[in-house]
């Protein structure tokens, strides 16, 4: 009835449809209800401390980089476990296929574990949490006039 391209057109259409109801539906059903608490910034469950515009720990970055490598390896992995896994590809070679992709694939992982480890030796991989730097109001209060507030407020009690 429909050619291949339009059953995969079709299928689009309705995701699309239906991704589109489900938004609507959130939309109309959520409760809409602001506060102060909901709109103050949040990150990784710790209250902002002075201003926003400070700069973030070089650490944030590395860990992230880190983590996108082996996200990486990971997509290598998935498509030579499928390829590793068929025994009609390594029977038609007579086993040379099977040692030939484990070889490779573990000179592949060695290479990464490598830098993993050099990234460990260096210390990128340790967390330290830097204290927050709190801004200075320092008051520049003449001494005569900050005893005289002491004296003011010590009688009252």
């Amino acid at each position: 009835m429909y050619s291949d391209f339009g059953q995969i057109l079709l299928f689009i259409i309705v995701a699309i449809a239906i991704i589109g109801a489900i938004l609507i539906a959130n939309k109309i059903i959520r409760p809409n209800l602001p506060n102060e608490e909901k709109l103050t910034t949040y990150e990784s469950g710790e209250d902002p401390v002075g201003n926003a515009n400070v700069q973030f720990n070089a650490r944030f970055y590395v860990v992230a980089l880190v983590f996108v490598l082996f996200e990486v390896e990971l997509l290598f992995l998935f498509p030579w476990a499928t390829v590793f896994g068929r025994p009609e590809l390594i029977a038609q070679t007579n086993g040379r296929w099977g040692w030939f992709a484990l070889g490779e694939m573990l000179i592949f992982v060695g290479i990464l574990s490598l830098g993993l480890a050099y990234a460990w030796v260096k210390g990128y991989l340790d967390w330290i949490r830097p204290e927050p730097k709190k801004p200075d109001y320092a008051l520049k209060i003449p001494k005569d006039l900050y005893q005289k507030i002491n004296q003011k407020y010590s009688t009252h009690r």
